[in-house]
């Protein structure tokens, strides 16, 4: 979806996905909406952020989660109550890892529900828009800045900044993070069977969301990196014209 001029399509975007480490993303959010200011570089919260999203840390997501609330299980559900709070009731965040505007109404429904057991999940829906209130939040706007008041627009761009250093098999940014002027924020999620990407894009006339799921229960690999490569380049295509 364009952030500037609202047009946008989705498919399949109110499915349920085996979360994998998108919702890093909002465990960073629930950690700024708690702590007074942005962490120090080097601090104990600042390095496990910058771990966390840059690399995609799991024992930083832990440790985060008992900072937040005293275990992984309390601060996962510190995690879902940021998520409820601005509306998006199809994440669930449950326990820690493994440590190993407008034109018109965009169609959001499930089309074709992947099936897997219990365990954390979201869907394309939820993470574009945990995105978009992240965006709207830098400027001091949107809903997670009425429902969270502990994330200042400072340590919404500063989440924004961290996320523009991830360092991992290029997704969304296959194609479009080698183009000069185009920047891409994201944050995928993988395991054997999912692999994701979320995020935004921006080039010099506008900015937009982008969130790209893959599963196969028999096991995923990097065609799923190359979908999102071509979803966010086609994408980017559309909007430029």
């Amino acid at each position: 979806q364009s952030l500037t001029g609202g047009e946008g399509a989705a498919w399949n975007a109110k499915a349920h996905f085996p979360a994998a480490s998108t919702l890093k993303l909002a465990i960073a959010a629930a950690v700024l909406a708690r702590h007074s200011g942005i962490p120090r570089p080097g601090s104990y919260v600042g390095s496990l952020l910058r771990e966390m999203i840059t690399v995609s840390d799991d024992a930083a997501a832990n440790a985060l989660e008992v900072w937040l609330a005293g275990s992984t299980f309390a601060g996962s559900q510190q995690v879902n109550a940021l998520m409820r709070s601005i509306g998006l009731v199809d994440s669930v965040m449950y326990g820690g890892y493994e440590v190993r505007s407008l034109s018109g109404p965009i169609p959001i429904g499930v089309d074709k529900q992947p099936a897997f057991g219990v365990g954390k999940h979201t869907t394309a829906w939820d993470m574009a828009s945990l995105w978009r209130a992240l965006w709207l939040a830098s400027g001091g706007r949107g809903p997670l800045r009425d429902a969270q008041p502990g994330i200042t627009p400072a340590e919404a761009r500063h989440l924004l900044w961290l996320t523009a250093q991830v360092r991992d098999t290029p997704k969304l940014d296959r194609v479009v993070g080698e183009r000069r002027g185009v920047h891409v924020l994201h944050k995928a999620g993988w395991i054997s069977q999912a692999r994701h990407d979320t995020g935004l894009v921006f080039w010099r006339g506008g900015v937009f969301v982008a969130g790209v799921m893959t599963y196969r229960s028999w096991g995923i690999g990097a065609s799923s990196d190359v979908f999102a490569g071509r979803v966010a380049a086609l994408t980017l295509e559309r909007f430029r014209s």
